[in-house]
């Protein structure tokens, strides 16, 4: 896929996110700043700063359902962290969800980029059985809700049992999930490599796999949710009408590949832009709250 040009370029810009936001749209920070109650605790997944995350959980006895909340910011540290979810987190958790809002090592973060980010998210996702000792976790309604490049690794991390034994990214026994929910985030990494410049402002997909496709097509294969179908996980792609992250024919191309695979998947659209998926307070947030409830119904 070529590189988007002229017009293509502006519209994509004006709509995006990271960089550029349409007038009335909300942009990170103003996500930033959305009151949140604090995390129960905050339990390490690693040795590294990064390498941590935050559990929320609802009033009562339990069991709860879990939504692993995954941040984005285009794989890279300086554009965001768990502060740009923690609302959305503690809103799932007043809505009766327990949620594992999740920090990870960014392509800019020492030992980041490949394997690292992947690895990470892989390491997060299955300390959730960990907790679950200590805490009442439902393992059979576990969710993956990630926003932007979050929504990949959401993605991702549902079809980790795709992955070759041979694979740096592989593990024995994934957390098994019964559903990936994408907010605003691409499931096709080659495709969003076509436009991510213009988004990201850099080249985000070359440097987070460590070279173009042509160079290192192994990568592609094993970090990309599109090459990896099918999962056998139902997918969501939550996206606002006027998303330039994932604008209409990225999404309705990839829940279409998805299908075809053999995968349940579907897109639900919600009014606003990239951010507005992960504010409490938009008209978006009753759909996106509503859908996640749903599909961790008992």
């Amino acid at each position: 896929m070529t590189k988007p040009t002229g017009a293509l370029i502006v519209a994509f810009a004006a709509a995006a996110g990271i960089h550029a936001v349409a007038a009335g749209q909300m942009r990170p920070r103003d996500v930033d700043a959305l009151p949140s109650k604090p995390p129960d605790t905050r339990i390490p997944y690693g040795k590294d700063d990064l390498q941590f995350g935050e559990l929320r959980l609802p009033k009562g006895s339990g069991p709860f359902p879990v939504a692993i909340v995954i941040h984005g910011g285009c794989w890279v540290a300086k554009f965001a962290s768990t502060q740009n979810t923690a609302a959305i987190a503690d809103a799932l958790r007043d809505a009766g969800i327990a949620t594992w809002n999740i920090e990870y090592r960014r392509l800019d973060s020492p030992g980041g980029g490949w394997p690292g980010t992947f690895t990470d998210i892989g390491a997060a996702v299955d300390l959730v059985r960990v907790i679950a000792k200590e805490h009442p976790l439902d393992l059979s309604r576990v969710a993956t809700v990630g926003h932007s490049a979050g929504g990949h690794l959401a993605l991702w991390a549902a079809a980790r049992s795709r992955l070759p034994k041979g694979s740096a990214l592989h593990t024995a026994s994934p957390l098994p999930l019964r559903v990936a929910i994408a907010l605003g985030g691409p499931g096709d990494l080659r495709a969003f490599r076509a436009y991510d410049e213009t988004i990201c402002g850099a080249p985000v997909i070359d440097q987070l796999m460590g070279g173009a496709p042509e160079t290192v097509a192994d990568r592609y294969a094993q970090g990309s949710p599109a090459e990896l179908l099918p999962f056998g996980v139902r997918q969501v792609l939550i996206v606002g009408v006027n998303d330039g992250v994932m604008p209409a024919p990225e999404r309705e191309m990839y829940a279409a590949k998805a299908t075809e695979a053999g995968d349940r998947a579907e897109v639900v659209e919600v009014p606003g832009g990239h951010f507005e998926v992960i504010a409490p307070t938009s008209t978006a947030w009753p759909t996106v709250r509503d859908t996640v409830l749903a599909t961790l119904r008992k």
